[in-house]
């Protein structure tokens, strides 16, 4: 008789005897949280972001990068975030097999399968460790919210919709219109 594989309780080292078998396996407060592959706009919208936090790379320094990259926030807490954003003071949490320690910037794409997670738990876990800056981008809304670290806790979101540009002093000087990282409506 099979087992069930353990799904609680579980630390990053457990992730590596997973199959590679393009599921996104994250661990948030030791529990194991498996989601499926993105549909084609979600891709598109995160292939834009990344194409533009990249370019800002290249003229200011730092990293951006889609998911699959782990970040370890602790033993029991290894998410992948659609887009992570590394200021170049604070590249030296990137280790060869995954990225030690908040990202100055995290953004998670909707999904529909993924919208409590994201929305609450995700956001939840990014606050607690200290992540300055999350962006959750509702594709079924068309919107931006932007979540910002004031006194180790995030203020009510602040929203921009098409037809709004954004800024972030994660990225000083980068103007992202909201209407391009969406695409068609």
């Amino acid at each position: 008789m099979a087992t069930q594989p353990k799904t609680t309780g579980l630390t990053y080292e457990n992730l590596q005897d997973f199959p590679d078998d393009n599921l996104r396996r994250e661990i948030i407060d030791g529990e194991l949280v498996v989601t499926s592959a993105s549909v084609p706009r979600h891709q598109w919208v995160v292939a834009e972001l990344v194409t533009q936090l990249v370019l800002y790379c290249h003229a200011h320094g730092g990293r951006a990068a889609p998911a699959p990259l782990d970040v370890y926030l602790a033993a029991n807490n290894v998410v992948e975030p659609d887009v992570v954003h590394f200021r170049p003071e604070t590249l030296v949490r990137v280790e060869e097999k995954y990225v030690r320690g908040p990202p100055d910037l995290v953004v998670e794409v909707s999904s529909p399968s993924t919208r409590r997670l994201e929305l609450v738990r995700k956001r939840e876990l990014y606050e607690r460790f200290g992540v300055p800056e999350y962006w959750f981008v509702d594709l079924d809304a068309d919107r931006i919210e932007v979540y910002r670290l004031e006194s180790g806790r995030y203020g009510p979101p602040v929203l921009f919709g098409r037809r709004n540009s954004l800024q972030t002093p994660q990225a000083p000087g980068l103007t992202l219109t909201v209407d391009s990282l969406l695409g068609e409506p």
